[in-house]
């Protein structure tokens, strides 16, 4: 078993970090990721939202390991279930492989807080438990995805940096969309006088 942990600040405020974070794949950060799947989505008595999905994943396992495994197969699935608490601020994400169980299990947890000093930044804890069984150099697997975790971690925050991005220059066009829109009407009246 190999234990993962890894912290980032990021320097967006906890609501945007939550929607981006809630809109991440897809992104050219990830293209291992190929599709999302919501299962089920609810909000409880508090008010927290609830989210299940499946990921279907691509990823491309070195020849070694493949090898080790004694699988070619690349396409994995992974079940997220996620909190988000509005109120405590507060979004709580956890994941585990449903693909390959008796083989690997990865399951990582992240969690989204403000930052306590500076309620404009918010930092991610993200953590994560590999176990590799029934193969010869299990360790040596498991510090491999240890390391392929790692390496996709930092895909995965520039992936929220780029959807953050995004969301910004949707939130830009709307607003001069709007305002062009605003202008019309008084350009006319003006014109008229």
């Amino acid at each position: 078993m190999k234990i993962w942990a890894s912290e980032h600040v990021f320097n967006h405020p906890w609501e945007t970090v939550t929607k981006a974070a809630m809109q991440k794949y897809p992104n050219p950060m990830n293209p291992s990721v190929i599709g999302v799947d919501v299962l089920d989505r609810s909000i409880d008595k508090e008010g927290r939202l609830h989210s299940k999905r499946l990921l279907g994943t691509d990823w491309g396992l070195p020849s070694i390991v493949k090898a080790i495994i004694g699988n070619t197969r690349t396409c994995t699935y992974v079940q997220e279930k996620s909190v988000v608490d509005p109120m405590e601020k507060i979004f709580e994400l956890q994941s585990s492989n449903i693909t390959f169980t008796n083989l690997v299990s990865v399951d990582e947890k992240l969690t989204y807080k403000p930052h306590p000093e500076d309620k404009e930044k918010t930092i991610l804890t993200q953590e994560a438990i590999i176990s590799v069984k029934g193969v010869s150099l299990s360790s040596y697997l498991e510090g491999v995805l240890a390391n392929t975790m790692s390496a996709n971690a930092g895909k995965g925050r520039e992936a929220l940096e780029w959807v953050i991005r995004r969301l910004n220059a949707e939130i830009e066009e709307l607003a001069a969309s709007a305002r062009g829109t605003l202008r019309t009407p008084m350009a006319a009246a003006v014109a008229e006088d």
